[in-house]
C-alpha cells in the first residue's frame, strides 16, 4: 500500500507510527519521573513534619514536666502535629488552585456526588491516616515509614473484597513480599537499642497503611471524575479542618489539655511553624505529583514509583534530623533499610507485570528499527 492510499485509507504511515510511539515512550518516561519525585516530597514532608515537631513549643510539650497528660502527649500531640501541616498543606492547595483560576470550581465540584465520596474517603486517609502516621513516627520512628508503605497491598486486597478484583498470583506474590517486609521491620524490636514503644508505633503505621489504602480504593473513583488539582484542594481542606476541629478539640478533652490554646501555641511558634509551612507544601506536592506521574504513566507504575517512599522517608529524616541537625536515633538498623528496598520490589510486584516492560521495551527497538 502506498503512502497516498496509507493516507486516504486512514492508516499512519510507519514514520509517523514510529514517531508517535517515541513521543508516548518519552511522555510515559517523563510521568515516572514526576512519580518517583512524588514519593520523594512525600520523604521530605514527613522529615520536615517531624522536624518541627522536635522543636520550639513542641519540645516542651514532649518534657516529661510538661504537665500534660499520657493521653494528650501520645494522642493531642499527634493529632495537632498532622493538623498544622495539613492546615497549611490545604492553605497552598487554596493558593495554587487560585492561581492557575480553579478556586471557583472548589466549591461546585464539592458539592457533587464524586466530591462528597472524595471528602469521605479524605476524612479516612486525612485525620484518621495522618495521626496514626504521626502517632508511628514519634513512637517509632523512621521504621514507621516503610511499614505504611503497604497501602498498596492492602488497597488490592480491598479491591478484592470490596470490588471484587482480580489478584492473580502476581499480585499474591507482591503482597507476600510486602508482608515479609513488615516483618523484618518488626522483627527490629528483637534488639536492645529498639525505641521503647516500637510495637506500639509500629501498630500506628499500619492503621495508617490501612487507612491510606480505603484512601486509594475511593479516591480512583473521584479523582477520575474531577480536575486533580481541585480534587487535591478538597482533599487537603477535609483533612486540615476535619482534623483541627474535630481530633484535635477531642483528644484535648478526653486528655484534660488547653487543646485550643495549644492549637494556638503550634501556629504562633517562630521556632517550628516555619517548617510546618515548608511541611505542607511538600505534602501538597506529594499528593500533586502522584496524581499527575499516574495520569501520564498509568496508575499502576505510577503506585509503584510513588510507593518508593518507603527508602526516601527514613532516608530524608536521617539527613534532615540526623545529619544537619545532630539529633541522635534518627537512623534505621539495616535490616529495616533492607526491607524497605524489599518493600519497594514488593509494591512494584503488585502494581506492574515486570515481563510488560521487557516486552515494550522489545517492541520499542523493533519500532525504531522499522523506522
Amino acid at each position: 500500500m502506498d503512502t497516498q492510499t496509507t493516507r486516504m485509507a486512514g492508516i499512519p504511515s510507519p514514520a509517523a507510527a514510529a514517531a508517535r510511539d517515541i513521543l508516548f515512550r518519552r511522555y510515559r518516561t517523563y510521568g515516572i519521573a514526576v512519580a518517583v519525585l512524588s514519593g520523594m516530597s512525600y520523604g521530605l514532608y514527613s522529615a520536615f513534619m517531624a522536624l518541627g515537631m522536635s522543636l520550639g513549643v513542641w519540645d516542651g510539650w514532649y518534657e516529661k514536666g510538661s504537665g500534660l497528660s499520657a493521653v494528650a502527649t501520645l494522642f493531642l500531640l499527634s493529632a495537632l502535629g498532622a493538623a498544622v501541616t495539613d492546615s497549611f498543606s490545604a492553605l497552598w492547595s487554596l493558593l495554587l488552585a487560585a492561581l492557575k483560576g480553579k478556586l471557583g470550581d472548589v466549591p461546585r465540584s464539592w458539592r457533587t456526588r464524586p466530591g462528597v465520596i472524595m471528602t469521605a474517603a479524605a476524612f479516612i486517609g486525612g485525620p484518621l491516616a495522618s495521626t496514626c502516621y504521626v502517632l508511628g513516627l514519634q513512637n517509632a520512628g523512621s521504621m514507621v515509614v516503610p511499614l505504611s508503605a503497604l497501602c498498596p497491598a492492602i488497597g488490592a486486597i480491598l479491591g478484592r473484597v470490596v470490588f471484587k478484583q482480580t489478584l492473580n498470583v502476581r499480585i499474591m506474590t507482591g503482597i507476600l513480599i510486602c508482608f515479609a517486609a513488615s516483618f523484618m521491620i518488626g522483627s527490629t524490636g528483637l534488639t536492645d537499642d529498639a525505641p521503647a514503644n516500637l510495637y506500639l508505633g509500629l501498630a500506628f503505621g499500619l492503621l495508617a497503611a490501612l487507612g491510606w489504602g480505603v484512601e486509594g480504593c475511593v479516591c480512583g473513583y473521584g479523582t477520575a471524575l474531577i480536575d486533580p488539582e481541585v480534587g487535591i484542594t478538597i482533599r487537603q481542606l477535609t483533612s486540615g479542618l476535619s482534623n483541627l476541629f474535630l481530633l484535635v478539640p477531642l483528644f484535648g478533652w478526653l486528655g484534660g489539655a488547653d487543646a485550643a490554646g495549644m492549637a494556638v501555641a503550634a501556629f504562633t511558634d517562630p521556632q517550628s511553624v516555619g517548617w510546618f509551612v515548608v511541611a505542607g507544601f511538600c505534602a501538597y506536592f506529594a499528593f500533586m505529583l502522584w496524581y499527575q506521574g499516574n495520569a501520564m504513566c498509568g496508575a499502576a507504575l505510577g503506585m509503584a514509583c510513588n510507593g518508593a517512599f518507603s527508602f526516601w522517608g527514613p532516608f530524608f529524616i536521617w539527613l534532615v534530623l540526623g545529619v544537619y541537625y545532630g539529633m541522635e536515633d534518627k537512623n534505621m538498623p539495616p535490616i529495616a533499610w533492607l526491607a524497605s528496598l524489599v518493600m519497594i520490589c514488593g509494591i512494584f510486584l503488585i502494581a506492574v507485570n515486570p515481563l510488560d516492560l521487557f516486552r515494550r521495551g522489545y517492541q520499542g527497538r523493533k519500532d525504531r528499527e522499522a523506522a
